[in-house]
């Protein structure tokens, strides 16, 4: 048995080490990893912010310093740790920063990637184009499915590709 311990002890240490690791690796990845200890919500998972001026701090507190200020409401970000009433948060360029939890809203928006992009009357290649959206449009996000998100930008409703935005999971939109 005591021969036993130290093999025990070892897989018990590696377990509890890798878990949190892979969970918090900061990845790209948009697949579910864990839940939120404070808010039993899934990490990461994408939300809004809520004001005009939002203070990102280096560390979960008022005693961190503020690390830039974000100056556009609506942008989306994703959450990726918790702590208290504090979320750490990660924009489109993957620039992270801890943020108290009022300045976020669940009410999801999308960002307009890289080039110019069509909306699209229906999710279809072939539908009318409503509208031309540059690169950091901030589009509402409605529903995605089947590849397909739609959007209401401007009070104009339509349909995005998955591929041209970012703000949504890797599985939201994914073809059927």
């Amino acid at each position: 048995m005591r021969a036993l311990f130290p093999l025990l002890f070892a897989v018990l240490l590696l377990s509890l080490t890798a878990a949190p690791a892979s969970a918090q690796s900061g990845g790209r990845s948009s697949a579910l990893t864990s839940i939120g200890t404070e808010t039993g919500l899934p990490i990461p998972r994408y939300v809004t912010l809520r004001a005009r001026e939002v203070n990102v701090r280096t560390g979960p507190g008022v005693r961190y310093p503020i690390d830039w200020v974000f100056q556009r409401p609506n942008l989306p970000v994703e959450v990726v740790a918790e702590f208290d009433t504090w979320r750490k948060i990660r924009d489109f360029e993957g620039t992270e920063g801890w943020v108290h939890q009022s300045m976020l809203s669940g009410r999801r928006t999308v960002i307009v990637m890289q080039a110019v992009r069509l909306l699209r009357r229906e999710p279809s290649e072939g539908a009318a184009p409503m509208a031309r959206l540059e690169p950091g449009v901030i589009a509402w996000l409605e529903v995605c499915r089947d590849g397909w998100c739609e959007v209401e930008v401007a009070g104009i409703d339509g349909w995005l590709r998955r591929g041209d935005i970012w703000g949504v999971r890797a599985d939201e939109g994914a073809a059927e």
